[in-house]
């Protein structure tokens, strides 16, 4: 076991491409996260359209028509998970 470390060795090759991978899971994590405010996540127009999967114009026609509550904070608009939530279960229709 008298064995240089070096770069080049598979051994190596593979602890870096886990390290790297645990660096990209680590970045994604942190990059998305998002305290709690007052228990309650928020969630732009951008994550909700693409919850939804409707387009953002479809977003602003739900506020129009008052379908989804939302918060405008300083021309940002906010959704409270929650109030989407609700939402849904208050649209849902079982199968019969």
């Amino acid at each position: 076991m008298n064995e240089l470390i070096m770069p080049h060795n598979a051994g190596v090759k593979r602890v870096l491409e886990s390290m790297k991978e645990v660096l990209a899971l680590y970045k994604n994590v942190t990059g998305n996260y998002r305290p709690l405010l007052d228990g309650e996540r928020y969630l732009t127009d951008r994550e909700v359209a693409e919850i939804l999967k409707v387009s953002r114009r479809t977003l602003q026609e739900y506020r129009n028509d008052g379908v989804l509550p939302y918060i405008l904070l300083g021309g940002k608009v906010l959704y409270r998970e929650s109030d989407l939530e609700r939402v849904l279960e208050s649209c849902y229709h079982p199968a019969r």
